[in-house]
């Protein structure tokens, strides 16, 4: 099975990160969680730890198949930094699948992949997705060719099966 990255920063939503890395593994599917430092901890915004498996700069990380963003507080914290943002962009240019719910869109943003894209995402950053080139829809999953995105926690029954499916078939 595929090799599947997993972005981690403080401020992860915990839905949006658990649950897809207990259904990709679940699946047969390397999970690989990264973040800015490998082994370092990270707290939810309700203060749940999760480790970094790997940090941005680890070259292994290139070869995944696809990466998941979970939103919260997260992705505004990821977008600072370049190596993420950086990996967002290749993952997408390199074909993978590169899924997003919530307020990860924000980091969508921050790489450039959005332009000309469908997609959908927490309602707040409708205007920033908008205003750097994609075509925003309220739906519950959207799928654009290999970017996958979806709107909230409540949407992860319909996310999830969307990105093993492009997963499986990529």
């Amino acid at each position: 099975m595929a090799s599947v990255l997993i972005l981690i920063e403080n401020g992860y939503d915990e839905l949006e990160f658990w649950y897809p890395r207990f259904r990709l593994l679940e699946a047969g599917h390397a999970v690989r969680i990264v973040g800015v430092e490998a082994g370092a901890t990270y707290e939810s915004k309700r203060g749940i730890p999760a480790k970094a498996d790997v940090g941005f700069g680890d070259h292994s990380i290139e070869s995944a198949a696809g990466v998941v963003i979970p939103g919260g507080l997260a992705p505004d914290r990821l977008r600072l930094h370049r190596e993420a943002v950086d990996l967002v962009a290749r993952m997408s240019r390199a074909g993978a699948v590169v899924a997003a719910i919530c307020h990860a869109g924000s980091l969508l943003v921050s790489a450039d992949v959005v332009r000309g894209r469908r997609l959908t995402s927490y309602a707040s950053i409708r205007d920033d997705l908008t205003a750097a080139g994609a075509d925003w829809v309220d739906e519950p999953v959207v799928v654009d060719g290999k970017l996958i995105t979806s709107r909230t926690p409540w949407d992860l029954p319909r996310f999830l099966p969307a990105v093993l499916e492009a997963l499986d078939h990529g």
